[in-house]
């Protein structure tokens, strides 16, 4: 009987021996997310071939994408371009589960590393249908309100989340100094302050860094928010003439005096990533600077989250482009950047870098440096506890609170540049109760064109069928008095503007959008027909021009006959926003964050340089009260012991219909 007890005891001390061994060798560090991300990364990193590295610093368009491919190729990340969807007017579940098939493959590898998905949402959600579309950032910039910049960066998050999406190509800090430039609407300011305060979007996108958090350290604060990424690194709003993708030529002082400061901001506030600029510092190629890219950024500032590069960015090191892509890999990739946005020729870009490595041209260090980063922001946002999205979200998308949000910001951005001929009788607010008014111009009914470029398409689109929102024409409509007779002509002719007694018109003319180098212009005017209408228009009736545009543009030849003048930028989808300030609901309170220039022969020019004339100077904007202001200081005032006063107010309430009386 003993014996047998022994016996029993000695096979059950075999198996938890056994059982406890292999626990033992099935704990994988990397996967154990109570370990610290830096243990993770290391362990992780010790594991991976030099083929399972690289991948990791591949990101390439979901044109090219496919299980297989995600599997074989390691692939560490995929990313929409501008404008491409997984099918036409695609919902958040399209969008999920076409992520999600990818994410899959990814998983399929031998490590299961998960792939980070990336998306140009920078005025929003602007790739996708239904999704609410914010101003661009020239208009928040004339906010001045970095608080409102988070709340915008909050609700994007929620909205490129419910598409099952973690990376967003947010926010652009150039800083804008020729308006020439065609991304000069993606820049909130000509003065780099501005662009400070503005990077508040970051924690918006990505939550607020823990109060304990290392400078650098990336930070994603769960799975209702994003990483971010910091862009054009550096210098990109610089560049001769306003040249897209050109030469920045200034000194190290001024680069590091009016390009850098933004970048130092988002870092401290955790931005997990960087993307470099296309363009060139006196002459050479950032995404070949080693100096700026690894010595100041990494080093000087401390960053440790992954630097990306633009799309195809790395071949235009050479000139022409792709002309000798082995050293364009080796340039880059010793310059500091770790995932390279190829993004098609993918086994080309593989396939050179594995050569470099096993030749000794690139030590293993600058890869293992790479990888490290890229796993960092992985792990630090929940990527592998958490790598497929679920429809949780999808109610986010467009959801009333962020189009009401977005409204806030259209009129918190408008610029009131003139309001009255003389100066001393205002036009605005206006009237909502009159007989009929003329609403005019190319601009009023055309949602592609308030939103501009980075709208649904790369290069935005025209007309009202792409997307959902509420144009500047249906804004007056559902805000007039419904006794107030609204004519539309896009361009109508004087004698008919003149022969119909119109109380006022409202003209809505500007640019036609446009996105990059598209949108690079030495004339700055705006399309035709809009300055015709102007004139008709203003010739014949009062009239408030309304200029839709994502920037500054020749506007002086027209100003002395125009009664009111309002700069609303690129609005969005949400058109209410205008006639919030228009009819004195909301009174203006935006500033030019842009120095608007008389002509074109003067540029560049910006605040404090010796050749300053503006026909607007930076910081200027008009301000006015809403009625309900106007009302309740009259009130405070004693205006109700003066009859006269008292029959003015009255007037003006009754005329503008407001609900409180």
């Amino acid at each position: 009987m003993a014996r047998v007890s022994f016996s029993v005891v000695a096979m059950l001390l075999l198996w938890w021996w056994v059982t406890m061994a292999k626990v033992k060798a099935e704990y994988i560090k990397y996967k154990d997310p109570n370990q610290p991300a830096a243990a993770r990364v290391g362990d992780l990193l010790s594991r991976m071939t030099l083929e399972e590295k690289i991948g990791q610093m591949v990101q390439i368009d979901r044109s090219v994408a496919n299980v297989d491919t995600m599997k074989t190729y390691f692939i560490g990340s995929v990313l929409s371009g501008g404008g491409s969807a997984p099918l036409p007017e695609a919902s958040a579940e399209d969008w999920v589960n076409m992520i999600n098939g990818f994410q899959k493959g990814a998983l399929a590898s031998r490590l299961g590393i998960p792939m980070i998905y990336g998306i140009d949402a920078v005025h929003g959600h602007n790739n996708v249908f239904n999704a609410t579309i914010f101003p661009h950032n020239v208009g928040l910039g004339a906010t001045r309100d970095p608080d409102l910049a988070k709340r915008i960066g909050a609700a994007t998050a929620l909205e490129v989340r419910a598409t099952g999406i973690p990376y967003a190509f947010a926010p652009c800090i150039a800083v804008c100094r020729d308006p020439r430039w065609g991304r000069c609407y993606e820049s909130y300011s000509e003065d780099h302050k501005i662009v400070q305060a503005m990077t508040e979007i970051i924690p918006g996108l990505q939550g607020d860094i823990p109060a304990n958090s290392r400078k650098g350290v990336p930070y994603v604060g769960g799975n209702k928010k994003v990483a971010a990424c910091a862009k054009h690194f550096v210098g990109d709003g610089g560049t001769i003439k306003g040249i897209n993708e050109n030469n920045t030529v200034i000194d190290r002082h001024d680069l590091l005096s009016i390009h850098m400061p933004a970048y130092s901001d988002s870092i401290i506030k955790g931005v997990s990533t960087v993307m470099i600029s296309y363009s060139s510092w006196n002459g050479g190629k950032m995404h070949a600077n080693r100096d700026l890219v690894t010595g100041f950024l990494k080093d000087t500032l401390k960053f440790k989250g992954f630097v990306i590069s633009d799309w195809e960015g790395i071949d235009r090191i050479t000139s022409p482009p792709h002309s000798n892509y082995t050293y364009s890999v080796q340039a880059s990739i010793l310059a500091g950047i770790d995932m390279v946005m190829v993004p098609v020729n993918y086994k080309e870009f593989i396939n050179d870098l594995i050569y470099l490595v096993k030749n000794n041209v690139i030590p293993m260090d600058r890869i293992d440096d790479a990888v490290g980063r890229i796993l960092l922001v992985k792990f630090t946002m929940g990527l592998f506890e958490n790598p497929l999205g679920d429809l949780s979200l999808v109610n986010e998308l467009g959801s009333q609170a962020h189009r009401d949000l977005a409204r806030e910001a259209v009129r918190k951005s408008l610029v009131l540049l003139k309001n009255g001929k003389n100066g001393t009788n205002p036009v605005l607010p206006l009237p909502k109760k009159v007989p009929k008014i003329l609403v005019a111009g190319s601009h009023a009914d055309n949602l592609g064109y308030q939103c501009g470029g980075w709208t649904i398409a790369w290069q935005g689109f025209s007309g009202n069928n792409y997307t959902r929102g509420t144009t500047i024409l249906g804004a007056i409509k559902s805000t007039v008095d419904s006794s107030t007779e609204v004519i539309y002509l896009e361009n109508p002719d004087g004698e008919f503007v003149k022969s119909n007694n119109f109380e006022y018109a409202i003209v809505v003319v500007g640019e036609h959008p446009y996105a990059e180098t598209y949108g690079d212009s030495m004339n700055l005017t705006m399309a035709d027909p809009g300055p015709s209408v102007i004139t008709s228009v203003c010739e014949a009736v009062k009239c408030i021009v309304i200029i839709i545009s994502g920037r500054p543009v020749v506007i002086e030849p027209y100003v002395s006959s125009i009664d009111a003048l309002v700069a609303a930028w690129l609005p969005g989808t949400e058109g209410q926003g205008i006639t919030d300030v228009l009819y004195g609901e909301y009174g203006f309170s935006g500033k030019l964050s842009r120095t608007w220039f008389r002509s074109v022969d003067q540029l560049p020019m910006n605040v404090g340089d010796p050749h300053y004339d503006p026909l607007f100077s930076f910081g200027f904007g008009l301000e006015t009260e809403s009625v309900k202001e106007l009302v309740a200081r009259s009130t405070s005032a004693g205006v109700f012991g003066r009859p006269c006063t008292l029959l003015i107010v009255v007037a003006l309430i009754l005329s503008l219909r407001l609900e409180f009386l």
